[in-house]
């Protein structure tokens, strides 16, 4: 059955993997504690300081509390939804400073245009929010590149190493799994994903293999009709 839309991870898949973790955590975890005290009482962060009360169990704690929770959290590179919304944030402030520029490869920038025109839908689906998600998109190296995308999903449509996950967002897309590419460097989510029925295939940017799965070096080598 012909793909009709990509799904495509970003970390070390569109973007440097380098980039989340050189870049954009060290960013966080120096701005994240004064944004949260500066903005406690902002109704959306109030919410998210709420969120890790409840993950982490401490329901009493203070905001300082939730503060060194957050940095605990970001140096062991815990997948926590509000982690992810906060750190979404403060990237926001970042960007719009112009103090970051999101990463994409010029590969990925090329495959997702020509796709595009050649009328694919094209999806993310990464481990950080989505707000995060249409930051680097949004405010790339090489533009603006949102208006490529038809939609974004994180980890609120469930874990990315579970089958049920791609199940979901192939209803949210509203298509059949298998009319739906999905592109990934862990070889456990396009595990999931194929589980789900969609087609897979793995980047691999430094080479070798990704078990399981047609692995490609480059999007410049990615064929949608041929997948």
């Amino acid at each position: 059955m012909p793909i009709k839309a990509i799904l495509t991870d970003i970390e070390g898949t569109t973007s440097a993997v380098s980039f989340v973790f050189d870049v954009l955590f060290p960013y966080a975890a120096r701005h994240l504690p004064e944004f949260v005290l500066t903005h406690a009482e902002r109704a959306d962060v109030a919410e998210q300081l709420q969120a890790v009360r409840v993950e982490s169990g401490e329901a009493d704690a203070d905001v300082q509390r939730v503060v060194e929770i957050l940095l605990g959290w970001i140096a062991e590179d815990r997948k926590a939804t509000p982690l992810k919304a906060l750190q979404g944030m403060v990237w926001e402030q970042g960007y719009a400073a112009g103090q970051l520029k999101g990463h994409v490869y010029p590969d990925a920038v090329e495959a997702l245009k020509r796709w595009k025109q050649d009328g694919y839908g094209l999806y993310v689906y990464s481990s950080g929010s989505i707000q995060a998600q249409k930051l680097i998109f949004g405010c790339s190296e090489a533009g603006d590149l949102t208006p490529l995308f038809s939609g974004y999903f994180d980890t609120t449509s469930g874990p990315k190493r579970e089958a049920a996950s791609y199940a979901r967002i192939a209803e949210a897309i509203g298509r059949p799994a298998e009319d739906i590419l999905f592109l990934s460097d862990v070889v456990q989510e396009l595990d999931a994903a194929q589980q789900a029925g969609m087609p897979t295939i793995g980047l691999a940017r430094e080479g070798g293999e990704l078990a399981g799965h047609p692995t490609v070096a480059s999007f410049a080598v990615i064929d949608p009709a041929r997948a």
